[in-house]
């Protein structure tokens, strides 16, 4: 036998049975579970690239290719690589361990270290250190089922994706690569250098950073919590959208209504539905159906029914208005640093008030220098301490008040928390118990939240009831009104002033009528009742009987008795 020839015999044999396995059509056997018979279309069967070694052998009566050594296969625009693999092509599946690279049209690139891949059905299984990557997230796992066919990576025990700066982890996790979609469940967590954000379900577009929530979800932006339900968040503008009750909090203010839009990258929102806005702080709550906020600002413009509520130790005082309108201002304490006069000198001939006004509130360390008329004398730098803010609100156009002690009405209203003074505008009308005042411009004093005194200016005017014939009656430019346990205990009138008072004997039996004039009058109460009255300078006036009170001084002029207007109830404040 020539023994030369065998060799060359051996290989030529080889390459006859590989090209008539390829030739052969693969059977249709009975195949377990989701595997399909193969398919005739060309499109869907696997072709050998090349590798190192191609061995062929047969198990359980199916003839396999071994391929080991920088394997590569190709389906379609589909590209397997591996260290090795195991080609059925009867099943039309390929076994893939170690290294593997999956190129899908040069778009998808999917890594890991096994892989079983269904040919037919153009789905892969892939297990350990799973990598998906699509030019713009990679996707992580340790077991992961990615279909060709809709460019769609599913894992179910945990997995990762990473989006420039983001993070995103959950327990399962559904990616479509095609249209950047990602549907995230259970344990969900974003991280991110400006947010972060944790709930059970949550969809996710990749390409616009887009999330959308379909679950309760908190996101942490640094500056306040947020907690909602339902809608969206742009990532990449900051701006979002949330439905279902929202809330947005921090540790001074919380916001909350059925729909809010927000800006994250300005602050500002708009609130529609039920808003609440709590002032934490300073015990202060409104309520609306509409408003614009600014949460960096601490502002917000309520419209539709807009109420503020001012918490009390034992009732509450209820604000309305057509609009209601809340900032901060900031209080500045300094204190002198003497330490620092020398470098005052140096700086003073080239410091402008002007500018330097401008700068306060800017910087805790700020030093401030002062030019005096007198150019010689420096004035001692002052440093400062720390900055408080105060909160103040506005209101305008039909602004009524109602709490058990006091109650009040005006065309506008300024509320600051600096000096607890409610200024009210435009026939304005105040009222204490039994007690009317009115007059051009009212200023109402609270101490602990409640009435301490009162200051009118300008047709000031004090009206208590007496019975349905008698009004007891306090004129002249200004009133100043003290109250005690929300009783007025003592009240002033100067300028052109007039009082008119009936008096009753231990019978409660009317007996006349005090009537005087004077440039400063002063009414003083003892449980309601007058206990002293006192005239200075220029007086006028005496005692009448009380059916000999002459008619114009039964009523002063400007007399108008608003009982009407009156809020009697918080029921009222919307009527």
């Amino acid at each position: 036998m020539n023994t030369r020839k065998q060799p060359a015999a051996t290989v030529l044999f080889l390459l006859i049975s590989a090209f008539a396995f390829a030739q052969q059509k693969p059977a249709t056997p009975s195949l377990a579970n989701s595997v399909k018979p193969a398919t005739p279309d060309s499109t869907r069967k696997i072709n050998l690239v090349r590798s190192d070694l191609l061995r062929l052998e047969n198990k359980d009566s199916v003839q396999l290719q071994i391929l080991v050594g920088n394997a590569i296969l190709r389906q379609g625009k589909t590209v397997f690589y591996g260290d090795s693999i195991v080609m059925n092509q009867q099943k039309n599946t390929i076994e893939v361990f170690g290294n593997i690279h999956i190129n899908d049209a040069d778009s998808v690139n999917v890594y890991s270290q096994y892989l079983i891949y269904h040919g037919n059905e153009r789905v892969a299984n892939l297990k350990k250190s799973v990598k998906l990557s699509d030019g713009k997230a990679t996707l992580t796992t340790e077991e992961l089922e990615y279909d060709l066919n809709s460019k769609t990576g599913t894992y179910l025990n945990g997995g990762k994706i990473v989006n420039g700066s983001s993070v995103l982890t959950s327990k399962e996790g559904f990616y479509y690569a095609e249209t950047k979609d990602a549907y995230f469940k259970k344990n969900v967590r974003l991280i991110d250098p400006e947010y972060t954000m944790a709930t059970d379900t949550l969809m996710y577009n990749v390409n616009a950073q887009l999330a959308t929530f379909v679950a309760p979800t908190t996101i942490n932006d640094g500056k306040s919590i947020i907690h909602t339900s339902s809608g969206f968040y742009d990532m990449k503008n900051g701006t979002a959208n949330f439905g279902m009750r929202p809330t947005i909090q921090d540790s001074t203010q919380f916001i909350t209504a059925d729909h809010i839009n927000f800006n994250k990258t300005t602050g500002e929102g708009y609130a529609e539905g039920g808003f609440v806005y709590k002032d934490t702080a300073q015990g202060v709550t409104v309520l609306a159906e509409k408003s614009f906020f600014n949460r960096d600002n601490n502002t917000f413009l309520a419209t539709a029914k807009p109420l503020m509520i001012i918490k009390q130790e034992s009732d509450s005082l209820y604000v309305t208005a057509d609009t209601l309108y809340s900032g901060i201002t900031y209080d500045t304490v300094y204190v002198k640093d003497s330490t620092e006069e020398l470098q005052a000198k140096k700086k003073i001939e080239t410091t402008k008030a002007d500018s330097l006004l401008k700068e306060i509130g800017h910087e805790d360390s700020l030093k401030i220098n002062f030019i005096l008329p007198d150019s010689n004398k420096i004035a001692p730098v002052r440093k400062i301490n720390n900055i408080d803010s105060v909160r103040f609100f506005k209101g305008f156009h039909h602004v009524k008040m109602f709490g058990d002690s006091m109650q009040a009405v005006s065309d506008s209203m300024f509320f600051s928390g600096r000096d607890s003074i409610f200024r009210l505008f435009n026939s304005p009308v105040v009222w204490a118990k039994e007690s009317q005042i009115s007059g051009d411009t009212i200023y109402l004093h609270t101490k602990n939240k409640k009435p301490e005194r009162v200051e009118v200016w300008e047709n000031a005017f004090s009206i208590s009831k007496s019975n349905n014939e008698f009004f007891n009656q306090l004129k002249g430019n200004t009133i100043n009104g003290y109250f005690k346990d929300g009783e007025i205990e003592h009240i002033r009138a100067k300028g052109s002033a007039e009082s008119l008072y009936y008096l009753q004997d231990d019978d409660s039996a009317y007996t006349g009528a005090n009537y005087a004039q004077a440039d400063l009058i002063n009414l003083f109460f003892v449980k309601k009742a007058l206990d002293k009255i006192t005239w200075i300078h220029q007086v006028e006036g005496g005692f009448y009987p009380i059916r000999q009170v002459p008619q114009e001084h039964q009523r002063f002029r400007g007399f108008i008795w608003q009982d009407a207007r009156r809020p009697k109830s918080k029921e009222d404040l919307f009527e």
